[in-house]
């Protein structure tokens, strides 16, 4: 994990994840592939991270911050200070696949019109089950990992273009940062790379999924689950902020009866889970901020090089297809009915 002149950075953020961290870096020191540096940032972690990471991996690069700065102000601050050309963004909870680095090295390669790659995130404990095939979107404003839970099959052993990729498992050039710009700080936590790959579409920008550059993905390690208060909140918040700063008002009414059918969708979610009271503290701070997301959004709209409106919302609508037949197959696996999807599909997609 010394490469000189490295050809790729990996930047892992931490939050009291020491546990994770070993198996984490264990796997990129396997790597078939050599000529990368590993930089760490921590979050303030109480857990011995940083005492870990010294003594065991005194090669791995350590960015220190004193308190919990959230993802993206973490992940900004190492793309900020790395040197290679390439950028890989790792949660601390994955193990890499041996060969995984040797396959973007390959991608970067063979997909030279590129400047996002998202990777094959497989179940850390089902290794048979996909836990990301490459992100789409929903017109409501939030992200999908494709294949999500769903068994691995041939369409997802296959590179193919999508939406774009999750934040967890992404390889990204340092030019693509340049255009594009560096995570929204705003957001903390959650859904800030669904903002980053509206920004990076709305600029002209594509990803291609590498079916064979595979990470193995425990999930919600640092947050402690999947549906607790804290991504509740920071869900319900930082979806408001994503379609404040990415969708022009003309985009905004002609998507609107599909916004509000999602958030009918979540609040009855939210309710179910016994989680109405963070859902109402996430929405009051996300109209809290409107004025400050639509001045983003502004500048936004006024930046060189957009594509047509149209041109992107038929990538919008295109990305929520896929996501909505992944979402149907995995819950017709699961036994589950799909009675609010048809209703959907009928009424916004077919």
């Amino acid at each position: 994990m010394l490469g000189r002149d490295p050809l790729i950075e990996i930047i892992i953020p931490n939050w009291n994840g020491k546990g994770m961290l070993e198996h984490c870096l264990s796997s990129l020191r396997q790597q078939t592939y050599a000529n990368f540096r590993v930089i760490v940032v921590d979050n303030g972690s109480s857990d011995g991270s940083i005492e870990f990471v010294e003594a065991f991996y005194p090669e791995v690069r350590l960015i220190r911050f004193d308190y919990n700065t959230g993802f993206s102000v973490a992940v900004n601050s190492g793309i900020q200070t790395s040197v290679a050309p390439w950028l890989l963004l790792l949660n601390n909870d994955m193990e890499v696949a041996k060969d995984c680095l040797d396959k973007l090295r390959s991608a970067i390669e063979q997909y030279p019109r590129f400047h996002l790659f998202a990777l094959k995130m497989m179940n850390f404990h089902q290794r048979q089950i996909v836990d990301g095939a490459g992100d789409a979107v929903l017109r409501g404003g939030v992200g999908y990992r494709i294949g999500t839970m769903e068994e691995d099959s041939e369409k997802y052993q296959k590179d193919r273009e999508t939406f774009g990729a999750c934040a967890g498992a992404a390889l990204y050039s340092k030019s693509f940062f340049t255009k594009v710009g560096l995570f929204d700080a705003d957001f903390f936590a959650y859904l800030e790379d669904v903002d980053l790959n509206m920004r990076a579409r709305r600029q002209g920008l594509s990803c291609m999924f590498v079916a064979g550059a595979i990470v193995y993905h425990i999930g919600s390690a640092s947050s402690g689950s999947k549906i607790n208060p804290l991504t509740i909140r920071l869900s319900t918040r930082n979806n408001i902020f994503v379609l404040v700063k990415n969708y022009t008002l003309q985009l905004f009414l002609r998507f609107l009866p599909a916004i509000i059918f999602y958030q009918l969708a979540w609040l009855l979610f939210c309710i179910k889970k016994g989680m109405l009271s963070p859902y109402l503290i996430g929405l009051y701070q996300g109209l809290q901020m409107l004025p400050h997301c639509h001045r983003k959004g502004r500048a936004l709209q006024q930046s060189v090089g957009l594509i047509h409106p149209d041109n992107f919302a038929a990538m919008v609508i295109q990305a929520e297809k896929e996501a909505v037949v992944s979402i149907m197959a995995r819950r017709t696996a699961a036994g589950k009915n799909n009675f609010l999807l048809s209703c959907y599909c009928k009424l916004f997609i077919l």
